[in-house]
């Protein structure tokens, strides 16, 4: 053992000389010397200037520098030096902060980075346009791309309103000066005729919102050209990349055989994946044949490796292994509470029965509002022993209570008046009339009868006071009728009827109409003469 480690102790590395005689090697000679350990004899050859091959030539500064440095002296950083070398790189700024995502190069520059991190990450934080340290101006690299024309939305363009449009406007173009020109003059409408029922579907049912920008979020040059990964979920394959990858209906993507083979991706642990730690969907086959899914991942004892693949195992919530999760909607308003106003009523009453109760009954309780009691007097009188309160107070305004007629029998809310056919007289005339000699009661104030007064109980006859002096109420009556005869001549007088006021009406438009006819004729015959 010993002497093997002498030997190992003892193992010198011996290059081994290329041979570059050889044509193909001969153009790499200078590269394969730079690899070779310089001999002992070419370590001792000067060259004609006296300088060592291979040796290094250092300046007179840096001769100086080593001289400084080795008689000890050192010169103090400067701040710049120092700042540059107190900085954290990017990589343990990364380490350093919640976030590491929105670490940038040029974080590491700033005097607090670790504020700035925790600003750039904080919530709601609009982040600072990534073109603010660019040398060229803003949008100065689309200044070539062409812009393309304005197309319709899909909702809108499924009308077919712009294949009508173009075949007016091609219409248009093949018309002569002479139709344009009529055109301008008589237009016709209805060239672009849409279905009402298509419009409205297109605008209440099929339109879709555009693409806008979400809080925060910035424009930049070539965003357009993107692919939004925001509508993108791992494991779903779109039509185009079906079509791409020509894979059959029902059949696995190209990968799940590699994914049985090694594993699901580590990066996705709860992706659920059909094949791998998912059920197959129905109509689809085990095997690795044509638009086969392979074979399942099994242990030793035919258990899935990653998950339920054969969809037999019962959910987490199912088996009791989480905790069942409340569906129940959250946020809507409690109905309000009607027993605690009912008991607040039942609490209110009982206090006032207990306040009741512990008045003091010593002849001071107040009766039943008829009688005032003892001893308390609720008007100031001279009369002695005060005045009392009427069994009966009216205090509506009108007859007073001695005039009111005593009911003869229980009251009754309402009474029929039997109808009767009359003759149609004048312009508002009816068919129908009421009886009102059949009316038992008290007389019913009718339109146009001399006892359904305005006033109760009095005659509406201005008399003066002088004249009232030894009137009696006969001659009351007599004056009221004579007043009552000789307004029979006045428009709207209590003897006037109706179909009388109608019929003179109707005398003075025919008057007018006549009037009129007879100016029109002496106009025609005066252009007559005109002529």
């Amino acid at each position: 053992m010993e002497v093997e480690g002498e030997r190992q102790g003892n193992v010198e590395y011996v290059s081994e000389q290329l041979d570059l005689s050889e044509a193909g090697l001969e153009a790499f000679s200078d590269v394969f010397a730079r690899f070779q350990l310089p001999s002992e004899e070419s370590s001792q050859e000067k060259s004609a200037d006296g300088v060592t091959k291979g040796e290094v030539i250092y300046s007179d500064d840096d001769m100086a520098s080593d001289d400084d440095s080795e008689s000890g002296e050192k010169k103090p950083l400067s701040k710049k030096k120092a700042r540059k070398m107190n900085r954290l790189t990017v990589a343990e700024l990364k380490q350093l902060v919640r976030k590491p995502e929105v670490v940038e190069w040029t974080d590491v520059t700033a005097s607090d980075p670790r504020l700035l991190l925790h600003l750039k990450s904080y919530r709601n934080t609009v982040p600072i346009p990534i073109h603010w340290s660019a040398k060229r101006d803003y949008l100065q690299g689309k200044r070539g791309i062409e812009k393309p024309p304005f197309q319709l939305p899909a909702y809108i363009a499924d009308t077919g309103i712009a294949t009508m449009r173009d075949a007016v406007k091609e219409k248009e173009a093949n018309m002569s000066l002479k139709q344009k020109t009529r055109e301008r003059v008589q237009p016709k409408m209805g060239k672009v005729d849409v279905d009402y029922q298509k419009l409205h579907d297109a605008f209440f049912k099929f339109a879709t919102k555009p693409p806008v920008t979400v809080f925060g979020e910035m424009y930049y040059e070539g965003k357009e050209f993107e692919t939004s990964l925001k509508e993108k979920r791992p494991g779903d394959l779109s039509p185009e990349l079906v079509e791409a990858l020509s894979i059959p209906p029902l059949a696995p993507p190209p990968w799940l055989i590699s994914m049985q083979r090694f594993g699901p991706p580590p990066s996705y642990p709860t992706l659920r994946i059909p094949g791998l730690n998912a059920p197959i969907p129905e109509g689809a086959q085990w095997g690795f044949h044509p638009g086969g899914w392979g074979k399942p991942p099994l242990d030793e004892y035919n258990r899935p490796l990653y998950g339920d693949v054969f969809g037999v195992l019962p959910k987490a919530s199912e088996a009791g292994g989480g905790e069942p999760i409340d569906k129940n909607l959250w946020g809507e308003l409690e109905p309000e509470e009607e027993e605690s106003s009912d008991e607040e009523e039942e609490e209110e009453d009982e206090e006032e029965e207990e306040e009741s109760e512990a008045a003091p009954a010593d002849g001071m309780q107040t009766p039943s509002g008829l009688e005032t009691p003892s001893g308390m007097t609720s008007v100031v009188s001279t009369v002695a022993g005060g005045l009392e309160t009427p069994d009966f107070l009216e205090l509506r305004k009108g007859r007073s209570t001695a005039e009111t007629p005593e009911p003869s029998g229980p009251k009754s809310l309402y009474q029929v008046v039997p109808e009767k056919s009359t003759s149609v007289r004048g312009l508002m005339g009816s068919e129908r009339g009421y009886d009102m000699a059949g009316v038992s009661g008290p007389a019913i104030p009718v339109l146009g009868d001399e006892r359904g007064t305005k006033r109760k109980g009095g005659v509406d006859v201005s008399i003066d006071a002088a004249e009232l002096e030894g009137l009696s109420t006969e001659d009351l009556r007599k004056k009221y009728d004579a007043s009552a005869r000789g307004s029979a001549g006045v428009p709207g007088g209590r003897g006037e009827d109706f179909s009388d006021m109608v019929a003179k009406e109707m005398a003075k438009k025919r008057q007018k109409m006549e009037r009129e006819k007879e100016r029109d004729k002496d106009g025609k015959r005066g252009k007559e003469f005109k002529f």
